[in-house]
């Protein structure tokens, strides 16, 4: 079985799609290579997330344990619930050495949209082994960060959850010093104002150390409460 995971991406016509898409260099529907920036050392500095491709993570990538039909059908099934929303503008932010695209606000509906995610669709996760416990705590956890990664597979969840775009690798001082000036002018036109979150993204990776792969859009069908 695939791993699997929730993301969100962009819708198809955001100009924030094209540019995510050429910033790490490859197309997550078709995989295709895209044509980077014109900076020295991109091709390297964002090699890690072009292979989870330009997104933000909901559901964790897991080991799908059996039912891709009833793991579809489960996510059409929590976009059912929830309504689209207005996500807050993003900005480029340095984010414990690594760039990457957050919100300027705290969005609730989006917090609610990663935790609901988490919760309703962790049946369908092999449990973790204990050598992937061990590879996750090779970081630093805290108690409560660790408690998650028992419970969920993932230590960053529910309150220790944190939405990201990430755009390069760890970068020294020195790299950062022309990597963040070069993407805040490449994302600039892209991150003015609000975005709708209109649907949630199946991803899989079919083995390991392949890339991930966008395989299904699913809309958010649910109504705001008035």
């Amino acid at each position: 079985m695939p791993r699997v995971a929730i993301y969100y991406v962009p819708l198809p016509d955001d100009p924030l799609t094209r540019l995510g898409s050429a910033w790490l260099g490859r197309d997550p529907v078709s995989n295709a290579p895209v044509a980077q920036p014109a900076l020295d050392g991109i091709r390297e500095f964002t090699a890690e997330p072009r292979l989870y491709g330009f997104h933000a993570t909901l559901k964790p990538p897991m080991q799908l344990a059996s039912g891709w039909t009833e793991f579809v059908a489960a996510v059409r099934d929590v976009a059912g619930g929830i309504a689209p929303f207005d996500l807050p503008p993003l900005s480029v932010t340095d984010l414990r050495g690594f760039l990457a695209l957050q919100e300027t606000a705290h969005c609730p509906a989006l917090q609610a949209l990663a935790d609901v995610c988490v919760e309703r669709l962790d049946s369908f996760r092999t449990p973790s082994t204990e050598p992937e416990l061990a590879r996750r705590r090779r970081t630093a956890l805290s108690s409560e960060q660790d408690a998650m990664l028992v419970r969920w597979g993932y230590p960053y969840v529910f309150n220790t959850w944190f939405f990201h775009m990430t755009l390069t690798r760890r970068l020294s001082d020195a790299e950062k010093s022309a990597v963040l000036p070069a993407a805040e002018a490449w994302f600039a036109a892209a991150l003015e104002g609000p975005r709708r979150v209109e649907d949630i993204c199946i991803v899989t990776q079919s083995s390991a150390g392949a890339a991930f792969v966008l395989a299904e859009r699913i809309r958010l069908r649910g109504f705001r409460q008035s």
